[in-house]
């Protein structure tokens, strides 16, 4: 047999939250088997909004050998239960997306199905009262999970992280540098392919930067952001445009002084063409107003955002366009694009960071050598395309389960046609409650259950195994888990004393 050829130089092009994960992860998990280079320029901004996550994250900086405190002191993070959603359903409403289980699965019937009969019958409060993440955060409290309470429902509790992206690259610089990575700052003004007409014909051989040098390579990594110098300007490689389901094409971001309770959860408030976020760290809040300039101006969304901040702002607005869709390839010849040059979807579901993540974890799965087989690579794409579709739907969700029509644009998402994917994801729910995770989708069956009631979503009916209990064993079995869920709560500590003593821990 034949001694496959390795791969030599890997060469990331663009920083940020992209660039510095993919350096951090590669550096470590590759050993210092291969030269890696990161190639930017300072005159360059990112994109640097993607400041909440989701509890995948926690992985990765396992994986890192994080130490989580050193982690959060260094990037001012916070901890995030879920995500409060305010006016989207009806106005007037909230409801949270909050992380983990809730309940507790009962033989072959899962738990949301006894709450559903329950709550039908008017015999059972709101689904966030069997969620200890949801009842934490509405109180403000936060405690992580410690080996002690491997017998106590606590264990249970599933958290992520609100951070400050700028400080988090940074922070991942240190990281990857000490493990070997060669940053090169400078601007690349021209990319050369290999053009010899053989079959690696248009794989890119090096990049030149503005003061002349060269850096050359054998596996490229795209994280230059929206523009994607490599995979787009280079290799052409198109994008599938997703903006008829996902209106959506600007944001305003600004950070403002931080103002209130310290929350442990994002808010998403829907506005008249979009909505706002609100992400609270350490020192200061994040704010933005994603919106479709189809139905509203720049000055009038840069109004609402100001108008809706917790504290002074501490910077003008930056203006942030785009659009909704993803690469028709996200590894095409030896490029790989990671981040924003590989699509874009809003950060509603904070799914930003998680896609840069998984999109690194695909690569080591299927991590050529020098004849970059195309079987892989197909293997690769198809798996980022259902990865990022079912997201896709999911995001869609949260607009066209509405009953809002007090505006042209809610009045349009309401209406508009929507993916068969998530088409029958509706009418399975809508039959009976139930939801299918299809081939370890992103977003689990409790997640979607708790986003389709928490819109005003009805169901024709319950699963009618849960009819085996009686209505006295269902009320008993309802009641203990919600008392369970209180006790819980009410010896946790508030999530601005568990940040104090991490903030000022010694170090």
């Amino acid at each position: 047999m034949n001694k496959q050829t390795p791969l030599k130089n890997i060469v990331i092009v663009g920083g940020g939250t992209a660039g510095w994960m993919a350096a951090a992860a590669l550096s470590r998990l590759l050993k210092n088997k291969y030269a890696i280079r990161l190639v930017e320029s300072d005159e360059i901004s990112s994109v640097g909004v993607g400041e909440s996550t989701i509890p995948m994250m926690r992985l990765f900086n396992n994986v890192l050998g994080i130490n989580e405190d050193e982690f959060m002191r260094e990037t001012k993070a916070t901890f995030k239960l879920g995500i409060e959603f305010t006016d989207w359903g009806k106005i007037g409403e909230r409801y949270m997306h909050g992380f983990g289980r809730f309940g507790q699965d009962l033989e072959t019937v899962d738990f949301f199905q006894y709450w559903l009969k329950a709550y039908r019958a008017g015999q059972a409060p709101d689904l966030e009262h069997y969620s200890i993440n949801r009842m934490a955060a509405h109180a403000n409290k936060f405690i992580r999970p410690s080996p002690e309470m491997a017998n106590s429902p606590l264990a249970d509790i599933v958290y992520a992280f609100h951070l400050d992206a700028g400080l988090y690259a940074r922070y991942l610089r240190t990281y990857a540098e000490k493990h070997g990575v060669v940053r090169t700052e400078g601007k690349i003004v021209q990319v050369r392919q290999r053009l010899n007409g053989g079959p690696r014909d248009g794989f890119i051989e090096a990049v030149a930067l503005e003061d002349g040098s060269v850096v050359e390579g054998d596996l490229f990594l795209d994280c230059s952001g929206f523009r994607g110098l490599l995979i787009e300007q280079a290799l052409n490689t198109g994008f599938e445009d997703w903006s008829h389901w996902l209106p959506c094409d600007r944001a305003w971001a600004v950070p403002c002084e931080s103002g209130g309770d310290l929350l442990p959860y994002t808010r998403a408030s829907a506005r008249p063409a979009g909505w706002q976020w609100r992400i609270g760290l350490q020192h200061r809040t994040g704010n933005g107003h994603v919106f479709s300039s189809r139905f509203m101006s720049d000055d009038e969304a840069a109004a609402i955002l100001m108008k809706n901040l917790d504290g002074k702002p501490l910077a003008e607005p930056k203006l942030l366009r785009f659009t909704a869709g993803k690469r028709k390839k996200a590894w095409h010849k030896n490029v790989v694009a990671v981040g924003l040059s590989s699509g874009f979807l809003e950060p509603l579901e904070s799914t930003s960071i998680f896609l840069i993540q998984s999109a690194i974890s695909r690569l080591v799965s299927f991590f050529p050598d020098a004849g970059f087989h195309q079987a892989d690579i197909d293997e690769f794409n198809r798996q980022c395309d259902f990865e990022v579709e079912r997201i896709r739907d999911f995001i869609i969700l949260h607009y066209h389960a509405t009953e809002r029509s007090d505006t042209p644009f809610w009045d349009h998402m309401r209406t508009m046609a929507i993916p068969d994917t998530l088409r029958r994801k509706l009418d399975l729910y809508g039959a009976q409650g139930r939801v299918v995770r299809e081939n370890n989708e992103l977003f689990t069956e409790i997640g979607w259950q708790q986003v389709l009631h928490g819109q005003g979503v009805q169901t024709a009916g319950y699963n009618p195994l849960v009819d085996l209990l009686s209505d006295k064993e269902l009320g008993d079995f309802l009641g203990n888990i919600e008392r369970v869920v209180g006790k819980c709560v009410d010896v946790m500590p508030s999530h601005k004393e568990f940040i104090r003593a991490i903030a000022t821990a010694k170090r």
